[in-house]
């Protein structure tokens, strides 16, 4: 396994809550990774991560590899692969996101 797979799999371990995004949590550099986080935010999430993929080319393709989804944003809870932005957004309107966020230990 490459260094790039070491550190998303280590990343997503280690932390309850992660989303691979463009940008950051401050200053998403997308509309879809400005969602992820407007709805993350919504939903009360404390132990939040957020890795920029835009500051490393190989996270930016190496995460696509690891969960073999094509799109960013990415979100992680509890080391497990949720979704992209409309995954998250759905969960969120359903009540399931805050469900698995508990879960994780995520919320305040």
């Amino acid at each position: 396994m490459s260094e790039v797979q070491d550190f998303i799999r280590e990343t997503v371990t280690e932390n309850p809550v992660v989303l691979f995004m463009k940008g950051t949590a401050q200053f998403p550099q997308c509309g879809f990774s400005g969602r992820a986080i407007q709805v993350l935010q919504a939903s009360g999430v404390t132990k939040l991560v957020t890795v920029n993929v835009l500051d490393d080319e190989e996270v930016r393709q190496g995460i696509k590899e690891y969960s073999n989804w094509p799109t960013i944003p990415q979100l992680y809870v509890a080391g497990e692969f949720i979704g992209g932005s409309d995954i998250i957004a759905e969960m969120h309107e359903n009540g399931e996101l805050v469900t698995v966020l508990k879960e994780a230990g995520a919320l305040a």
